[in-house]
């Protein structure tokens, strides 16, 4: 039987997910949790085979949970399902110590091969995304500028090409104000970049701004 824990703040996907999880026979649900804090509870308190985290909960980033995480405990599975079907996502989940990634409207039955072979010991990510990965591992390979952000300064980069204020920023991920400027700040400092336009056509030439919600 495979153990699993549900991370996502919308208690209608985690039903959702609950019932397909349930319907393959040989899972279970162990657990949910809405926010990073239960999921480190959980990580702490019980023992599990996967951990299928939601990136866009309240509070601590998606990344930043998968960092604790795997910090805690090494040998825990974790697959990311996420609204965020830009690649860019994709590969920071995985660098970060994810062992795969599905987008939310993937259908059900990729979801039970997902959960099955990183259970296995496996790793679940398109061609894509492995070309992606394989191509900045190779010597000499030139990243571009966004690759330099932390996940956090990249987070909020996606939040400000979508036209959200850097007020509304700050109540979204649970930060300051100032602690928000100074994300901007810095990104802007190590991307060259002078001002909001520059801002949004660099995010624009390099697919960043896709299906951004505001």
């Amino acid at each position: 039987m495979i153990r699993i824990v549900i991370a996502d703040d919308h208690a209608i996907v985690r039903e959702g997910l609950k019932r397909i999880i349930l319907a393959a026979g040989d899972m279970e649900v162990s657990g949910e949790a809405a926010n990073g804090g239960e999921v480190m509870q959980w990580v702490r308190d019980l023992t599990f085979d996967v951990l299928v985290l939601d990136l866009s909960m309240p509070g601590r980033s998606g990344m930043e949970v998968i960092r604790l995480v795997r910090a805690e405990k090494p040998k825990l599975r974790i697959l990311v399902l996420s609204m965020h079907q830009e690649l860019q996502y994709a590969v920071r989940a995985i660098k970060s110590g994810a062992s795969g990634y599905l987008t939310k409207e993937s259908a059900p039955a990729q979801l039970e091969q997902a959960i099955r072979k990183i259970a296995a010991g496996g790793a679940f990510v398109t061609a894509e995304v492995a070309e992606q990965l394989a191509l900045g591992a190779m010597p000499g390979s030139e990243a571009p500028l966004h690759e330099s952000l932390s996940n956090r300064e990249f987070e909020v980069l996606r939040l400000l090409v979508a036209g959200v204020s850097v007020t509304d920023i700050a109540g979204r991920l649970n930060l300051s104000v100032k602690t928000v400027s100074t994300h901007k700040a810095n990104l802007m400092n190590k991307m060259g970049l002078q001002n909001q336009s520059e801002l949004i056509r660099y995010a624009l030439r390099h697919g960043l701004a896709d299906q951004m919600e505001p």
